[in-house]
Protein backbone atom coordinates (compact mmCIF):
# COMPACT_ATOMS: atom_id res chain seq x y z
CA UNK A 1 0.00 0.00 0.00
CA UNK A 2 0.99 3.33 -0.50
CA UNK A 3 -0.20 6.68 0.52
CA UNK A 4 -0.12 10.24 -1.69
CA UNK A 5 -0.55 13.56 0.08
CA UNK A 6 -1.71 17.23 -1.92
CA UNK A 7 -2.50 20.80 -0.20
CA UNK A 8 -0.94 22.69 2.11
CA UNK A 9 2.82 21.68 2.65
CA UNK A 10 4.53 24.96 4.20
CA UNK A 11 6.37 22.81 7.02
CA UNK A 12 7.21 19.45 4.94
CA UNK A 13 4.07 17.26 5.87
CA UNK A 14 3.90 16.11 2.13
CA UNK A 15 7.50 16.72 0.74
CA UNK A 16 10.45 18.07 1.74
CA UNK A 17 11.79 20.27 -0.87
CA UNK A 18 15.37 21.88 -0.65
CA UNK A 19 14.94 25.06 1.19
CA UNK A 20 13.08 23.31 3.46
CA UNK A 21 16.12 21.36 4.61
CA UNK A 22 18.50 24.57 4.42
CA UNK A 23 16.41 26.27 6.55
CA UNK A 24 15.36 28.84 4.26
CA UNK A 25 12.31 30.92 3.82
CA UNK A 26 9.02 29.07 2.69
CA UNK A 27 7.92 32.03 0.68
CA UNK A 28 7.83 30.15 -2.65
CA UNK A 29 3.84 29.04 -3.45
CA UNK A 30 5.17 25.74 -5.44
CA UNK A 31 6.67 24.87 -1.98
CA UNK A 32 3.65 25.61 -0.10
CA UNK A 33 0.89 24.30 -2.34
CA UNK A 34 1.02 20.59 -3.75
CA UNK A 35 -1.88 20.57 -6.28
CA UNK A 36 -0.60 17.36 -8.12
CA UNK A 37 -1.04 13.98 -5.55
CA UNK A 38 2.96 13.56 -4.59
CA UNK A 39 4.17 9.75 -3.37
CA UNK A 40 5.17 10.10 0.48
CA UNK A 41 8.77 9.22 1.11
CA UNK A 42 8.92 5.68 3.16
CA UNK A 43 10.39 6.74 7.07
CA UNK A 44 13.26 4.13 7.66
CA UNK A 45 14.19 2.49 11.00
CA UNK A 46 17.71 2.96 12.41
CA UNK A 47 19.01 -0.34 10.53
CA UNK A 48 17.98 1.54 6.78
CA UNK A 49 14.89 -1.04 6.05
CA UNK A 50 11.85 0.77 4.93
CA UNK A 51 8.37 0.80 7.24
CA UNK A 52 5.47 0.69 5.76
CA UNK A 53 2.87 2.97 6.41
CA UNK A 54 -0.32 1.28 7.67
CA UNK A 55 -2.17 4.86 8.80
CA UNK A 56 -1.90 8.23 8.43
CA UNK A 57 -2.88 10.88 10.80
CA UNK A 58 -2.77 14.83 10.43
CA UNK A 59 -2.87 18.03 11.64
CA UNK A 60 -2.20 21.59 10.43
CA UNK A 61 1.60 21.71 10.75
CA UNK A 62 2.34 17.85 10.83
CA UNK A 63 1.92 14.52 9.65
CA UNK A 64 2.25 11.29 11.80
CA UNK A 65 2.78 7.64 9.98
CA UNK A 66 1.79 4.64 11.79
CA UNK A 67 3.68 1.72 11.27
CA UNK A 68 2.36 -1.03 12.44
CA UNK A 69 4.82 -4.31 10.89
CA UNK A 70 7.40 -5.82 12.76
CA UNK A 71 8.27 -3.26 15.28
CA UNK A 72 5.41 -0.68 15.68
CA UNK A 73 6.06 2.85 16.15
CA UNK A 74 5.18 6.62 14.79
CA UNK A 75 6.85 9.12 12.71
CA UNK A 76 6.19 12.53 12.42
CA UNK A 77 6.92 15.07 8.82
CA UNK A 78 5.92 18.79 8.98
CA UNK A 79 6.72 21.29 11.98
CA UNK A 80 9.82 20.10 13.84
CA UNK A 81 10.26 17.68 12.26
CA UNK A 82 11.66 18.24 8.58
CA UNK A 83 14.29 16.38 8.23
CA UNK A 84 14.07 13.88 11.11
CA UNK A 85 13.08 10.21 10.81
CA UNK A 86 12.09 10.14 14.43
CA UNK A 87 9.35 11.46 15.81
CA UNK A 88 9.31 15.19 17.39
CA UNK A 89 9.23 14.94 21.07
CA UNK A 90 8.94 10.90 21.21
CA UNK A 91 12.03 9.02 20.16
CA UNK A 92 11.67 5.55 18.66
CA UNK A 93 12.47 3.72 21.35
CA UNK A 94 8.80 5.60 23.79
CA UNK A 95 6.74 4.72 20.36
CA UNK A 96 8.36 1.26 19.67
CA UNK A 97 5.18 -1.23 20.04
CA UNK A 98 2.51 1.20 19.65
CA UNK A 99 -0.90 0.69 17.85
CA UNK A 100 -2.77 3.64 17.26
CA UNK A 101 -2.21 7.40 17.25
CA UNK A 102 -4.44 10.55 17.31
CA UNK A 103 -2.61 13.59 16.44
CA UNK A 104 -3.41 17.36 17.14
CA UNK A 105 -1.77 21.09 16.51
CA UNK A 106 -0.48 20.41 20.27
CA UNK A 107 -0.20 17.01 21.75
CA UNK A 108 0.50 13.25 20.26
CA UNK A 109 -1.44 10.30 22.10
CA UNK A 110 0.08 6.93 21.18
CA UNK A 111 -2.16 4.26 22.50
CA UNK A 112 0.02 0.91 23.51
CA UNK A 113 -1.69 -2.55 24.55
CA UNK A 114 -1.13 -1.59 28.47
CA UNK A 115 -1.08 2.42 28.38
CA UNK A 116 -2.03 5.13 26.60
CA UNK A 117 0.25 8.23 26.51
CA UNK A 118 -0.26 12.00 25.52
CA UNK A 119 2.97 14.35 24.47
CA UNK A 120 3.06 18.01 24.13
CA UNK A 121 4.43 18.76 21.11
CA UNK A 122 5.98 22.04 22.21
CA UNK A 123 8.15 20.58 24.54
CA UNK A 124 10.77 18.65 25.02
CA UNK A 125 10.11 16.69 27.74
CA UNK A 126 11.16 13.41 28.81
CA UNK A 127 7.71 12.33 30.38
CA UNK A 128 4.09 12.53 28.63
CA UNK A 129 1.73 15.22 29.76
CA UNK A 130 -1.02 12.81 30.24
CA UNK A 131 -1.20 8.52 30.74
CA UNK A 132 -3.34 5.88 31.54
CA UNK A 133 -2.52 2.25 33.01
CA UNK A 134 -5.01 0.15 30.97
CA UNK A 135 -3.80 -3.30 32.99
CA UNK A 136 -7.58 -3.70 34.30
CA UNK A 137 -9.02 -4.10 30.76
CA UNK A 138 -9.35 -8.02 30.46
CA UNK A 139 -8.76 -9.24 26.92
CA UNK A 140 -12.83 -10.63 26.66
CA UNK A 141 -13.16 -6.26 26.52
CA UNK A 142 -12.37 -6.50 23.29
CA UNK A 143 -9.59 -4.71 20.86
CA UNK A 144 -8.48 -1.52 21.97
CA UNK A 145 -11.08 1.39 20.83
CA UNK A 146 -9.81 3.53 18.28
CA UNK A 147 -8.25 6.85 19.06
CA UNK A 148 -9.27 9.56 20.22
CA UNK A 149 -11.20 7.22 21.78
CA UNK A 150 -9.79 6.01 25.41
CA UNK A 151 -11.72 3.47 27.79
CA UNK A 152 -14.26 5.50 29.51
CA UNK A 153 -13.97 8.61 27.93
CA UNK A 154 -11.79 10.21 24.76
CA UNK A 155 -8.21 12.44 24.52
CA UNK A 156 -9.39 16.49 23.31
CA UNK A 157 -7.38 18.43 21.29
CA UNK A 158 -6.41 20.89 24.48
CA UNK A 159 -6.53 20.49 28.16
CA UNK A 160 -8.00 18.86 30.05
CA UNK A 161 -6.82 16.18 27.79
CA UNK A 162 -9.22 13.36 29.23
CA UNK A 163 -13.02 13.96 28.86
CA UNK A 164 -14.96 10.90 30.01
CA UNK A 165 -18.12 9.80 28.03
CA UNK A 166 -21.08 7.73 29.61
CA UNK A 167 -20.78 4.08 29.00
CA UNK A 168 -24.29 3.87 28.24
CA UNK A 169 -23.42 5.52 24.56
CA UNK A 170 -21.29 2.26 24.03
CA UNK A 171 -18.77 4.65 21.85
CA UNK A 172 -17.17 3.09 18.35
CA UNK A 173 -15.43 5.84 16.84
CA UNK A 174 -15.25 9.42 17.53
CA UNK A 175 -14.62 12.07 15.66
CA UNK A 176 -13.15 15.84 16.51
CA UNK A 177 -13.75 19.39 14.76
CA UNK A 178 -12.68 22.64 15.58
CA UNK A 179 -15.08 22.93 18.63
CA UNK A 180 -17.40 19.87 18.33
CA UNK A 181 -17.29 16.66 18.35
CA UNK A 182 -19.70 13.47 16.53
CA UNK A 183 -19.49 9.74 18.02
CA UNK A 184 -20.80 7.15 16.41
CA UNK A 185 -22.24 4.34 19.20
CA UNK A 186 -22.42 -0.11 18.21
CA UNK A 187 -25.94 0.91 17.34
CA UNK A 188 -25.06 3.00 14.73
CA UNK A 189 -26.77 5.79 16.25
CA UNK A 190 -24.94 9.07 16.08
CA UNK A 191 -24.51 11.77 18.78
CA UNK A 192 -23.11 15.62 18.65
CA UNK A 193 -22.21 17.99 21.48
CA UNK A 194 -19.83 21.10 21.43
CA UNK A 195 -19.66 24.18 19.32
CA UNK A 196 -23.03 24.82 17.10
CA UNK A 197 -23.15 28.05 15.25
CA UNK A 198 -23.12 26.46 11.86
CA UNK A 199 -25.43 23.87 12.36
CA UNK A 200 -22.28 21.41 13.21
CA UNK A 201 -23.99 19.74 15.30
CA UNK A 202 -27.15 18.37 12.80
CA UNK A 203 -30.38 18.88 15.71
CA UNK A 204 -31.48 21.58 13.13
CA UNK A 205 -30.59 24.65 15.18
CA UNK A 206 -27.36 26.82 15.35
CA UNK A 207 -27.51 26.03 19.18
CA UNK A 208 -24.33 24.28 21.21
CA UNK A 209 -24.94 21.33 23.12
CA UNK A 210 -22.71 20.74 26.25
CA UNK A 211 -23.34 17.08 26.62
CA UNK A 212 -23.81 14.33 23.36
CA UNK A 213 -26.80 14.38 22.17
CA UNK A 214 -28.59 12.09 19.21
CA UNK A 215 -28.95 13.53 15.66
CA UNK A 216 -32.31 12.75 15.52
CA UNK A 217 -32.74 12.95 12.16
CA UNK A 218 -31.11 9.79 11.50
CA UNK A 219 -32.48 8.07 14.14
CA UNK A 220 -33.59 4.59 12.27
CA UNK A 221 -30.57 4.34 9.97
CA UNK A 222 -27.65 3.14 11.45
CA UNK A 223 -24.36 4.55 10.08
CA UNK A 224 -20.79 2.96 9.80
CA UNK A 225 -18.67 5.84 10.09
CA UNK A 226 -18.24 9.59 11.08
CA UNK A 227 -15.80 12.41 10.18
CA UNK A 228 -15.95 16.09 10.78
CA UNK A 229 -14.12 18.94 9.76
CA UNK A 230 -13.78 22.49 11.53
CA UNK A 231 -17.42 23.37 11.30
CA UNK A 232 -19.66 20.69 9.29
CA UNK A 233 -19.95 16.97 9.91
CA UNK A 234 -20.44 14.01 7.91
CA UNK A 235 -21.32 10.13 7.99
CA UNK A 236 -21.93 7.02 6.08
CA UNK A 237 -24.82 4.63 6.57
CA UNK A 238 -24.60 1.16 6.59
CA UNK A 239 -26.05 0.82 3.29
CA UNK A 240 -23.16 3.19 2.09
CA UNK A 241 -25.07 6.40 1.51
CA UNK A 242 -23.18 9.93 2.85
CA UNK A 243 -24.75 12.65 4.87
CA UNK A 244 -23.34 15.94 5.30
CA UNK A 245 -24.42 18.79 7.64
CA UNK A 246 -22.85 21.85 8.93
CA UNK A 247 -21.04 24.95 7.35
CA UNK A 248 -21.19 25.35 3.54
CA UNK A 249 -19.34 28.35 3.06
CA UNK A 250 -16.66 26.76 0.48
CA UNK A 251 -19.07 23.87 -0.69
CA UNK A 252 -17.41 21.59 2.11
CA UNK A 253 -20.92 19.93 2.13
CA UNK A 254 -21.21 19.72 -2.02
CA UNK A 255 -24.07 21.60 -1.90
CA UNK A 256 -24.43 24.67 -4.06
CA UNK A 257 -22.66 27.60 -2.36
CA UNK A 258 -23.25 31.12 -3.46
CA UNK A 259 -20.21 32.68 -2.38
CA UNK A 260 -18.15 29.86 -4.28
CA UNK A 261 -20.39 30.34 -7.26
CA UNK A 262 -19.65 34.18 -7.17
CA UNK A 263 -16.12 33.80 -7.21
CA UNK A 264 -15.77 31.62 -9.49
CA UNK A 265 -17.91 33.47 -11.92
CA UNK A 266 -15.59 36.65 -11.20
CA UNK A 267 -12.84 34.78 -11.95
CA UNK A 268 -14.38 33.57 -15.32
CA UNK A 269 -15.47 36.73 -16.07
CA UNK A 270 -11.60 38.52 -15.55
CA UNK A 271 -10.10 35.50 -17.80
CA UNK A 272 -12.91 36.68 -20.40
CA UNK A 273 -12.05 40.20 -20.71
CA UNK A 274 -15.64 40.55 -18.83
CA UNK A 275 -17.60 38.86 -21.54
CA UNK A 276 -19.17 36.51 -19.37
CA UNK A 277 -22.71 37.38 -17.87
CA UNK A 278 -23.45 36.03 -14.89
CA UNK A 279 -25.34 32.94 -14.99
CA UNK A 280 -27.03 32.96 -11.86
CA UNK A 281 -30.14 35.21 -10.53
CA UNK A 282 -29.14 37.65 -8.30
CA UNK A 283 -31.08 38.38 -4.62
CA UNK A 284 -33.48 41.00 -6.12
CA UNK A 285 -33.75 39.29 -9.43
CA UNK A 286 -37.09 37.81 -10.64
CA UNK A 287 -37.08 34.89 -12.27
CA UNK A 288 -37.64 34.51 -15.84
CA UNK A 289 -40.80 34.15 -17.41
CA UNK A 290 -41.12 30.19 -18.13
CA UNK A 291 -38.23 29.33 -15.31
CA UNK A 292 -39.18 26.55 -13.28
CA UNK A 293 -36.73 26.37 -11.05
CA UNK A 294 -34.35 29.02 -8.89
CA UNK A 295 -31.07 27.33 -7.96
CA UNK A 296 -31.46 27.28 -3.73
CA UNK A 297 -27.83 28.14 -2.71
CA UNK A 298 -26.72 26.22 1.20
CA UNK A 299 -24.75 28.63 3.34
CA UNK A 300 -25.90 26.81 6.50
CA UNK A 301 -27.16 23.33 6.76
CA UNK A 302 -28.61 22.69 10.05
CA UNK A 303 -29.96 19.09 9.77
CA UNK A 304 -28.51 16.06 7.98
CA UNK A 305 -28.50 16.11 4.26
CA UNK A 306 -28.27 13.00 1.56
CA UNK A 307 -25.64 13.89 -1.01
CA UNK A 308 -25.30 11.81 -3.99
CA UNK A 309 -21.70 11.58 -4.45
CA UNK A 310 -21.75 9.36 -7.75
CA UNK A 311 -24.77 7.03 -8.40
CA UNK A 312 -22.86 4.16 -9.61
CA UNK A 313 -21.15 3.55 -6.25
CA UNK A 314 -21.15 3.55 -2.14
CA UNK A 315 -19.14 5.32 0.14
CA UNK A 316 -16.61 3.39 1.53
CA UNK A 317 -15.24 5.71 4.09
CA UNK A 318 -14.76 10.15 4.27
CA UNK A 319 -12.83 12.28 5.84
CA UNK A 320 -13.05 16.00 6.33
CA UNK A 321 -10.25 19.00 6.39
CA UNK A 322 -10.98 22.25 7.84
CA UNK A 323 -13.36 23.20 4.92
CA UNK A 324 -13.45 20.07 2.17
CA UNK A 325 -14.74 16.72 2.09
CA UNK A 326 -12.79 13.41 0.50
CA UNK A 327 -14.53 10.10 0.22
CA UNK A 328 -13.86 7.47 -1.26
CA UNK A 329 -16.00 4.59 -3.55
CA UNK A 330 -16.56 1.23 -3.58
CA UNK A 331 -14.68 1.62 -6.71
CA UNK A 332 -11.68 2.31 -5.73
CA UNK A 333 -12.36 6.09 -6.82
CA UNK A 334 -11.88 9.49 -4.47
CA UNK A 335 -14.10 12.15 -4.62
CA UNK A 336 -12.96 15.67 -2.92
CA UNK A 337 -15.13 19.02 -2.76
CA UNK A 338 -14.48 22.16 -1.03
CA UNK A 339 -12.19 25.03 -0.56
CA UNK A 340 -8.99 23.83 -2.67
CA UNK A 341 -6.46 26.99 -2.64
CA UNK A 342 -3.81 25.10 -1.06
CA UNK A 343 -4.90 21.95 -4.03
CA UNK A 344 -5.96 19.62 -1.06
CA UNK A 345 -8.73 18.43 -3.86
CA UNK A 346 -6.35 16.76 -5.93
CA UNK A 347 -7.34 18.24 -9.16
CA UNK A 348 -3.79 19.46 -10.12
CA UNK A 349 -5.45 23.18 -9.55
CA UNK A 350 -6.01 25.67 -6.69
CA UNK A 351 -9.96 25.89 -7.38
CA UNK A 352 -12.34 25.28 -4.70
CA UNK A 353 -15.66 23.35 -5.51
CA UNK A 354 -18.83 22.78 -4.02
CA UNK A 355 -19.70 19.65 -6.24
CA UNK A 356 -18.17 16.29 -5.57
CA UNK A 357 -15.43 15.54 -8.91
CA UNK A 358 -12.94 12.14 -9.16
CA UNK A 359 -9.11 12.75 -9.00
CA UNK A 360 -8.33 11.30 -12.15
CA UNK A 361 -4.64 10.96 -11.21
CA UNK A 362 -5.08 8.01 -9.52
CA UNK A 363 -7.78 6.61 -12.40
CA UNK A 364 -5.00 7.63 -14.93
CA UNK A 365 -2.42 5.82 -12.85
CA UNK A 366 -4.36 2.73 -12.46
CA UNK A 367 -4.60 3.05 -8.84
CA UNK A 368 -7.43 1.89 -6.48
CA UNK A 369 -8.05 4.03 -3.57
CA UNK A 370 -8.19 2.21 -0.49
CA UNK A 371 -8.08 4.81 2.21
CA UNK A 372 -8.15 9.02 3.21
CA UNK A 373 -7.32 11.08 5.23
CA UNK A 374 -7.88 14.71 5.51
CA UNK A 375 -5.22 16.93 7.20
CA UNK A 376 -6.63 20.95 7.89
CA UNK A 377 -5.69 22.00 4.89
CA UNK A 378 -4.40 18.96 2.86
CA UNK A 379 -5.33 15.07 2.30
CA UNK A 380 -3.50 11.89 2.33
CA UNK A 381 -4.72 8.81 0.12
CA UNK A 382 -3.65 5.20 0.76
CA UNK A 383 -3.80 3.18 -2.76
CA UNK A 384 -2.89 0.10 -4.04
CA UNK A 385 -2.16 -1.14 -7.73
CA UNK A 386 -5.23 -1.61 -9.88
CA UNK A 387 -6.14 -5.47 -10.94
CA UNK A 388 -6.71 -5.45 -14.82
CA UNK A 389 -9.04 -8.18 -15.43
CA UNK A 390 -7.89 -10.31 -18.36
CA UNK A 391 -9.09 -10.74 -21.77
Amino acid sequence: MRWFGFGFNAFGQICVHEKLIKGAGSDVAEEVKVSSPTELIRHVDRSGCCLKTSQIKASWSRRASLHLDGDSCVCLAGFGAVISTEPCGVSAVESHGCKDAFISESYLTLAFPERIESWDLQKRDNTPSWSMDLEAQSQSSGPLLNLPLVPGGYIATKPPLYRPLSPNLRAKSLALGGEHAILLCATGAVYTWGLGSHGQLGHGSLTSEDEPRAVEALWGMPMSRVATGGWHSVCISDGGDLYVWGWNESGQLGLPSRGLRKALQQQSSQQAGGLCQDATASPGEEPQEGEKHEEVFISIQAFPALLDVTPSCEIRTVSCGSRHTAAVTTAGDLYTWGWGEYGQLGHQTLLSSDEPQRVEFFREQQMRVVDVVCGTWNTFAAVIKEEVARS
